[in-house]
């Protein structure tokens, strides 16, 4: 498990840190798809709330887990219109395709939205 903070750590190090965990511990994963993964949820959790994020990294038995955790009880927009002269909205769409899943889950003082992967690569269709 990987736990990073942003009281300790800036976003470029939660990046790092994924990189790092996915190609030691989870090799059949897309690295490049979890690090985007990681900078949209911590980008977002550093813009639309308090600042303050916790970023974990997991793996479960056929699953990568990826938690953002902040301060907010906002839930994000995940199907906002987006605005293609740089105004945003794209992020979490970027997300829900680069991933299994994406889910908001609420918490006291808070939320984490959660990103999955599967470890073992898919077959082609």
């Amino acid at each position: 498990m990987v736990v990073v903070e942003s009281s300790r750590a800036s976003t470029a190090d939660a990046r790092h840190a994924a990189a790092e965990y996915v190609s030691t511990a989870c090799p059949g994963v897309d690295a490049d798809a979890v690090v985007l993964v990681v900078s949209e949820l911590v980008a977002n959790a550093t813009r639309h709330t308090s600042g303050w994020w916790r970023l974990r990294i997991s793996a479960w038995e056929d699953v990568l887990i990826v938690d953002v955790d902040d301060r907010s009880e906002i839930t994000p927009a995940i199907r906002r219109t987006s605005d293609l002269t740089g105004g945003g909205g794209l992020g979490l769409i970027m997300v829900q395709r680069l991933s299994d899943e994406l889910e908001v889950l609420r918490r006291p003082g808070g939320k984490t939205v959660r990103a999955r992967f599967p470890l073992h690569a898919k077959a082609p269709a």
